[in-house]
């Protein structure tokens, strides 16, 4: 008996009665967002917030430098920084692509790590910021009792956290648990760029210097461009720029600043070179986008 497929199905039909509109909805849990996109999309530049993307039908592939990242219902895409990437999303009327998101609280991460047996990061194990890791049964089960919690207001009050973070106890097992660890523990090269992350998306609007980043992590410049770009998929530079313009269409798409001030509040000098940029990165410039609906899967 395939238990797998027929809890996946189950899955399926248990998000579909929640869901109506297409993007990303809110539900009785904190943290917990359901997914629904009913046609296929180009490939284009997002960004996600951290956490834990979990498709039960349809099919998105990320782009991250020169790697792919297939997730579909055989996998959930492990995300530990909101990282500036392309996704391509296949998806129908008839089949559309369904799924839920959950934000992950750092705090139970750290009481998660803190409290797990796991043995100390090992500096050879690969880490990455985003990564597609195959469906346990065990996941699976999680994310089946943490969506049938939505169903019921009183269950999803009383013990809506706590399968939540059975869930995120779960991913921890996975093979990119020890990147969700790294985030708490410090150790290894994985977490000094994971904290050169931090640092870029806190001065977004400064100067950055990557010679500073490098003394901060306590590496040569040369050897820090290698292990960022083994982490993050692109130069510090370019991943800088990448967050800016995704900034910059975040804030354009709010209505409330001109692209003066939008160019200025993503650390922009000149307005000129800034619009040259978003129109490369986006396609058309910045005084003609506008919030695509799709932008939210």
């Amino acid at each position: 008996m395939d238990g797998l497929k027929v809890s996946d199905r189950n899955l399926v039909d248990l998000i579909k009665s929640l869901v109506s509109e297409d993007g990303f909805s809110d539900t009785l849990i904190a943290n917990v967002r359901l997914m629904k996109c009913a046609k296929s999309l180009p490939r284009m530049p997002l960004i996600y917030r951290p956490g834990l993307t979990i498709i039960v039908q349809g099919q998105k592939i990320g782009y991250l430098g020169d790697r792919e990242i297939h997730y579909n219902s055989g996998h959930y895409l492990v995300q530990t920084l909101p990282l500036p990437f392309e996704c391509e999303t296949f998806a129908s009327q008839q089949e559309p692509l369904l799924g839920v998101s959950i934000d992950i609280d750092p705090v139970v991460l750290s009481e998660l790590v803190t409290v797990s047996s796991e043995d100390a990061l090992k500096p050879s194990v690969t880490h990455f910021p985003m990564s597609s890791v195959p469906m346990s049964d065990d996941m699976l089960e999680s994310v089946f009792r943490l969506i049938k919690a939505l169903h019921d207001p009183h269950t999803a009050k009383v013990m809506g956290q706590s399968r939540v973070r059975e869930v995120i106890f779960e991913a921890l097992q996975s093979p990119q648990g020890a990147a969700l660890r790294a985030l708490v523990v410090n150790q290894g090269r994985f977490s000094l760029i994971v904290n050169s992350l931090k640092q870029l998306h806190q001065q977004l609007d400064q100067e950055v210097r990557v010679e500073q980043l490098a003394e901060d992590a306590n590496m040569s410049v040369s050897s820090f461009h290698h292990h960022f770009k083994n982490v993050a998929g692109s130069s510090p530079l370019q991943y800088l720029k990448r967050l800016r313009l995704l900034k910059a269409q975040m804030l354009l798409n709010q209505g409330h600043l001109n692209v003066s001030q939008i160019s200025l509040e993503v650390g922009y000098k000149s307005v000129h070179q800034f619009s040259r940029d978003y129109k490369r990165y986006f396609g058309s410039p910045p005084t003609k986008d506008k919030l695509r609906e799709d932008a939210v899967i």
